[in-house]
């Protein structure tokens, strides 16, 4: 996979037949990617795909992310799937718009596809304070069961997990 559709929003792109037989959908490699990757690993997780592949049909998705950490023996590893976003737009409400969308996406096949896994948003803890503290935020999170990473970027430590 090369980098280059890593660095944008979601992409289509063909498999080299013209009528595109095949959508992928290739997720950016976000600017906080590499914190929350870092965070994730110090609090015991094992990183386990990166990105990581959503394959339903005949479409593919990139979520940023997947990794586990083992529970006791007999309750297994628990699974996770990670999207990191860092609002770095000019309009946080237009980030979170796309952010939820592509959540929802996201969610919706991973049900299918692999239900064993949670899949997380993961945020600054900046954003998370200036933004996802705001009552009508706060509203649409409760409604669409969102589930939240929030990661200090400076510390690559995970402040909090929202489920």
């Amino acid at each position: 996979m090369g980098s280059d559709y890593r660095d944008g929003d979601l992409r289509a792109v063909g498999d080299g037949d013209e009528n595109l037989s095949r959508l992928n959908f290739m997720a950016r490699l976000d600017l906080i990617h590499n914190s929350v990757k870092n965070a994730l690993v110090k609090d015991g997780w094992q990183i386990t795909a990166d990105p990581f592949k959503i394959e339903y049909e005949e479409v593919k998705l990139y979520a940023d992310l997947a990794a586990e950490r083992p529970f006791a023996a007999r309750l297994g590893n628990r699974q996770i799937v990670v999207e990191v976003k860092s609002f770095a737009g000019r309009s946080n409400i237009r980030e979170f718009e796309q952010a939820l969308g592509q959540y929802n996406l996201y969610r919706g096949f991973l049900s299918v596809v692999e239900p064993e896994r949670k899949l997380f948003l993961a945020v600054s803890e900046e954003i998370y304070e200036e933004f996802f503290g705001l009552a009508a935020i706060k509203l649409i999170m409760r409604q669409q069961n969102l589930l939240l990473l929030v990661v200090n970027i400076e510390t690559e430590t995970i402040v909090k997990w929202i489920e």
